[in-house]
């Protein structure tokens, strides 16, 4: 979030492009046309060329920005799975998703700007500095100039300021935070949340005072530049474009940080 001349301004992205083959996991094209950074799987958790190149050229249409979604290598776990590979396994794998999101946005006439790690590897970021620096080492080898998205309050943005990469922190609409500023486990009742009205007004709020909203009313102070609206979430289109309407009448700018 940034503030410029006492106007307030903060990115709204999703991840797409997760389907596989004939699989589609999402409404693309509709979430497309709301916000403003789109989170693109590069084809180990989900999505594949085909799918890739068509969301990258997708965005370029519709004016929106793209990013890098590398996950771990488990299309039938979507990527919500914690598997032991090494850290040196994370940073080849990471790197390796991130050159080919680069072409192919290339190939489709577009610029990757950012990477957000997907799923449980991105969970693992919000706590484990080996993994983050696996993920910013990976980052720094394929191309230092992009930004790094990540959990606001996370491990991962002390580890790639040291690092020299720039960073913006990323706060979910469609998640509830338990005490400590951390996403409540996906398992947990109540840790996706559905309500539009409700996860726009908890937004607004969000923004207002620059703080994490916990399960308990608490508030945490912490950086906020982006919000994120799974595409996979019953009610994602209806969500984002309610998070996006509720921001915009309270004088709030959406637009792409990068």
């Amino acid at each position: 979030m940034t503030t410029i001349n006492n106007r307030i301004e903060v990115d709204l992205n999703s991840d797409m492009g997760e389907g596989f083959g004939p699989y589609r996991m999402g409404d693309d094209d509709a979430i497309l046309k709301i916000v403003t950074s789109a989170n693109v799987a590069c084809g180990l958790h989900a999505g594949d060329p085909e799918i890739m190149a068509r969301t990258f050229a997708l965005a370029k249409e519709r004016g929106v920005a793209i990013g890098a979604h590398p996950g771990f290598p488990d299309l039938w776990g979507f990527g919500r799975r914690i598997i032991p590979y090494s850290t040196g396994e994370i940073e080849r794998f990471v790197a390796w998703q991130i050159g080919a999101a680069e072409a192919l946005a290339r190939y489709a006439g577009h610029r990757i700007t950012y990477v957000k790690a997907h799923g449980a590897l991105g969970n693992l970021t919000q706590t484990d500095e080996d993994v983050a620096r696996a993920i910013a080492r990976a980052i720094q080898a394929v191309n230092p100039s992009l930004i790094c998205m990540t959990f606001s309050g996370a491990v991962m943005e002390r580890v790639c300021r040291e690092m020299g990469l720039d960073v913006r922190s990323e706060v979910f609409a469609d998640r509830a935070y338990d005490e400590e500023g951390h996403l409540v486990p996906r398992k947990v009742p109540g840790s996706v949340l559905h309500d539009a009205d409700e996860a726009a007004a908890r937004m607004l709020r969000m923004v207002r005072e620059g703080a994490i909203e916990t399960i308990s009313g608490r508030m945490i102070r912490v950086p906020i530049d982006t919000i994120c609206v799974h595409s996979d979430t019953p009610g994602a289109i209806e969500m984002a474009a309610k998070v996006r309407r509720t921001l915009e009448e309270a004088g709030i700018v959406v637009k792409a940080f990068s």
